[in-house]
């Protein structure tokens, strides 16, 4: 039998999913687990969107779609996405996707030339990695410093690793894992060394409506980046729809026709009757998306307050996403440990707190002799938080 492509043994997978099978496999010998290990929600999604799916399906919305999206919803997300970035989008602007993922596959495939070189966050979302080096790039891993606020990018990083082959940049500003936010400063660096070597710039701005405080800004927005800049939107976390599969692609309109037949070719079109209720959530009242908000800030406090009475750990407090990403190099050290998978595993089977390690997202870097593990809270309650919480002290002290 045929052996499996060489592009194949090339693509990653995103690891937080294994993690979960952990989980899962322990808690169905019937052991309590804490699950602070996927970035999904344990929150319904509001009562309006759903019956404006319910009733596009009802009304018929059940066949095939046009591939960049219903034009309704393109104009509807160029309007919402142009409005809060301060940019000037129309529906050309705009490809509808099955969430926000696929953004990222269909932005490299369109812009990244076999052997070209990418550079993305690490740690940062597994999926950056696995499709550059899929479809044949050369992956350039650059990190952050930790700080008294969070993180900041390591920029002697960046500058060392850029070539006449690098030609992309994968930017995540309120970032998963770690919670990063870039300073306005931050940001005009960024964009200013995109525009000195010519790179496009992919803006994954999942998070950018998860914030408990200030305000969210596009790298996009900046001078001299909208032609350069690809923004990837999606629906998951803004209104609690992880698992309705409904994002975009925003951005030059030629990128954005080019991501498009990647959809012809993949998938047709995204989920009629789904595009028809994201139209809804665009144009829904503000209540609920606010009461999202503000009980994940609830739960964010929580977790902060019970990482911070646990001898040992570090703990900023960022002010978007739903992940935290505490130093817990003392606790690893003080209990003798040199695996962070037996690390992990040890704290699942003794206490049922079930998290991802640093390794989760993006090979350890030169230099990185720190230990970090990270907590996602959206997909559980706070007195389950504290509860797991207070068993992990228990056996980290």
């Amino acid at each position: 039998m045929r052996k499996f492509s060489t592009r194949y043994s090339r693509l990653g997978t995103e690891t937080a999913f294994a993690v979960g099978a952990d989980a899962a496999a322990w808690a169905a010998k019937g052991n309590p687990v804490y699950p602070f290990h996927l970035g999904d929600m344990n929150i319904i999604t509001p009562d309006y969107i759903l019956d404006a799916a319910n009733k596009a399906a009802r009304d018929g919305k059940t066949g095939y779609a046009p591939g960049p999206g219903i034009l309704p919803l393109r104009e509807a997300l160029a309007e919402n996405i142009g409005k809060d970035r301060g940019l000037q989008f129309t529906a050309e602007n705009i490809s509808v996707q099955p969430g926000g993922k696929p953004v990222i596959g269909k932005f490299l495939g369109a812009l990244l030339e076999e052997g070209a070189e990418a550079l993305y966050p690490n740690p940062g979302y597994p999926i950056y990695e696995s499709q550059i080096e899929y479809l044949g790039g050369k992956a350039l891993p650059y990190g952050y410093v930790p700080s008294e606020t969070g993180f900041t990018i390591n920029r002697a990083e960046i500058e060392a690793q850029i070539t006449d082959r690098t030609s992309i940049l994968i930017y995540n500003n309120y970032q998963n894992p770690i919670g990063a936010e870039s300073t306005v400063e931050e940001m005009q660096w960024l964009a200013d060394l995109a525009i000195k070597h010519d790179l496009w710039v992919l803006s994954d701005e999942a998070y950018f409506e998860v914030r408990y405080g200030g305000t969210s800004k596009s790298i996009a927005s900046l001078p001299g980046m909208a032609e350069r800049t690809v923004i990837l939107y999606t629906f998951s976390k803004k209104f609690a729809m992880t698992g309705w599969r409904l994002g975009c692609a925003a951005g030059p309109k030629a990128v954005i026709e080019a991501i498009s037949k990647f959809n012809t070719n993949q998938e047709s079109c995204s989920n009629h009757f789904v595009q028809v209720a994201g139209i809804a959530c665009l144009q829904g009242p503000e209540k609920p998306q606010k009461e999202i908000l503000n009980e994940l800030k609830i739960r964010r406090d929580a977790l902060v307050d019970a990482l911070l009475d646990i001898d040992g750990v570090q703990v900023t407090k960022p002010e978007t996403t739903f992940y935290l990403f505490p130093d817990v190099t003392e606790i690893y050290q003080r209990m003798g440990y040199t695996s962070p998978a037996k690390f992990r595993l040890d704290a699942l089977y003794e206490t049922g707190v079930s998290f991802c390690s640093r390794e989760h997202f993006g090979r350890r870097l030169p230099g990185e002799d720190r230990v970090f593990i990270r907590f996602a809270y959206s997909g559980i309650n706070v007195d389950r938080i504290q509860e797991g919480l207070f068993a992990l002290k228990k056996f980290w002290e």
